[in-house]
């Protein structure tokens, strides 16, 4: 069982800066392939970015269209924790944000996670 716990949520205005952490204890994220979820009120989940284990210290990203340019994931080993940085925030960009991990490579559909995180809110104000 991995544990994932969000952190770095908040609100923030239209044009700003945040940076999501994410991080479990007892287990290493390093083999993990990781991702980020959003979920706006009455929306369904969404994909936002994946940072996926290709072999040693090597990792393949993706991102979503709505973020690409704007949003960066990123991971710490040594700090065993996987980042989203966000700017040029918008308002649209308000939802609860999810910390994902699978044993199998990550595509971007809900259904391809073996854990969840409980979610950080970020709200975007205008």
């Amino acid at each position: 069982q991995v544990y994932l716990v969000e952190s770095g949520g908040g609100l923030v205005q239209a044009g700003g800066s945040l940076r999501l952490s994410c991080t479990t204890s007892g287990r290493s994220l390093s083999r993990y392939h990781m991702a980020w979820f959003r979920q706006a009120p009455g929306k369904e989940r969404e994909f936002v970015a994946s940072s996926n284990w290709i072999g040693s210290n090597v990792y393949s990203t993706n991102y979503a269209e709505s973020v690409k340019g704007r949003f960066a994931i990123s991971r710490n080993r040594d700090e065993n924790m996987l980042f989203l940085e966000r700017s040029r925030l918008k308002t649209e960009d308000t939802a609860l944000y999810f910390c994902a991990a699978a044993s199998s490579r990550l595509g971007e559909t809900t259904s391809e996670v073996d854990y969840w995180g409980q979610g950080t809110q970020v709200t975007v104000s205008s």
